[in-house]
């Protein structure tokens, strides 16, 4: 085998090395990102089961209903849109109706109720996630020139 043909079997392993490695990182990437989806956007274009996302927006006034155990079943809606979750776990403190969070998970095996992992609570009066207010300003219900605050 010549010095050229040595060489070049050298780079190809290199880069056949090289892109196993990018393909394995990116993998593991994709496991863990999580995209933000608004209930507009579910109630329009729909998700697929077992696609785990983040939610968010309003708790509905007089939707929280206390289920068996520490399972709770209440609705997030932008204002245009609501789609029922259902928890098993302790809520947050800060959980009410009326005030903002953010839910992850997917939708379950009915494609009708969003089974929420994890529920966060904003933590005072002037927070709210980005994804959440970006969705509402979206929607025509929340201005933040107007100094309003979002509604409630």
């Amino acid at each position: 085998m010549t010095r050229k043909r040595r060489r070049l079997h050298v780079a190809l392993l290199g880069l056949l090395s090289l892109g196993t490695a990018t393909a394995l990182v990116l993998t593991a990437f994709e496991d863990n990102l999580v995209f933000f989806v608004s209930p507009t956007k579910i109630a329009e274009e729909g998700l697929e089961p077992d696609r785990y996302v983040r939610i968010g927006g309003l708790v509905e006034e007089g939707s929280v209903q206390q289920l068996e155990g520490n399972r709770v079943l209440f609705r997030v809606t932008d204002l245009a849109h609501a789609i029922p979750v259902t928890y098993d776990g302790i809520l947050p403190d800060l959980f009410r109706e009326g005030q903002g969070v953010v839910a992850q998970g997917s939708i379950g095996a009915d494609g009708e109720i969003f089974v929420a992992r994890e529920v966060l609570a904003r933590h005072d009066e002037n927070y709210m996630p980005a994804e959440v207010a970006e969705a509402l300003q979206a929607s025509g219900q929340w201005r933040p020139e107007s100094g309003q605050p979002p509604p409630r």
